[in-house]
């Protein structure tokens, strides 16, 4: 994860084409192009265009990516949808693995989902992976709208863990993202990175 991300992605504005990098990037090429097979029709996910051995080819899907959203003073409404699409992403006994507005398009008049992104991480697992994902998203990249994440919580039409189980499964992450860029680039950059964010986290309170 060299710059933060396990892909690059580039589009025309009627496909994106995302190759795939870093460790077991043909498994998890392979993850998201199953899930979102699965998926259409079920949740707001892009269509599957075409796949290659190193990349996914998607059709275009228009809206506005939720952290430009979150700039532009509308983190009530974003991390609102976010909880309430997570509920119906939950309730298929999913765990997306990146969930959070950095992975969401919005349609900005109603501030409804227009497609789910980056399914690579996906697995069946337990909810306060995702939960405690999105979390650590606003927490980390918009601290200033973390007084503003129980409208996330409030619109989950389920459990939300205690903080503790939050903070826990926001530690195991940053460690498994920790230990994919050290498999990446020894001592690189995003094994420093993610040392740090692994560190910070650890020591955060509620």
């Amino acid at each position: 994860m060299k710059h933060g991300y396990t892909n690059s992605t580039f589009g025309d504005g009627a496909l994106v084409v995302k190759c795939y990098q870093g460790p077991e990037a043909a498994f998890r090429l392979g993850t998201e192009s199953r899930y979102l097979r699965r998926l259409r029709g079920r949740l707001p996910v892009p269509r599957v265009h075409k796949v290659t051995e190193t990349s996914l080819t998607t059709r275009f899907v228009s809206g506005v990516h939720g952290q430009d959203l979150l700039d532009e003073g509308r983190a009530v409404e974003v991390l609102t949808e976010c909880g309430r699409i997570l509920s119906d992403l939950h309730r298929l006994g999913i765990v997306h693995g990146d969930f959070g507005p950095q992975n969401m398009l919005f349609d900005p008049a109603t501030f409804r989902t227009t497609a789910i992104l980056d399914w690579e991480w996906a697995h069946p697992g337990r909810p306060v992976e995702d939960l405690a994902w999105c979390e650590w998203i606003i927490r980390s990249h918009h601290p200033e709208h973390i007084p503003l994440l129980p409208h996330f919580f409030a619109a989950y039409d389920g459990t939300v863990p205690e903080w503790a189980e939050r903070q826990e499964a926001m530690v195991a992450r940053c460690r498994a993202l920790l230990d994919f860029c050290a498999r990446w680039e020894p001592g690189g950059g995003g094994e420093k990175l993610w040392r740090e964010r692994l560190d910070a986290t650890a020591s955060w309170t509620e």
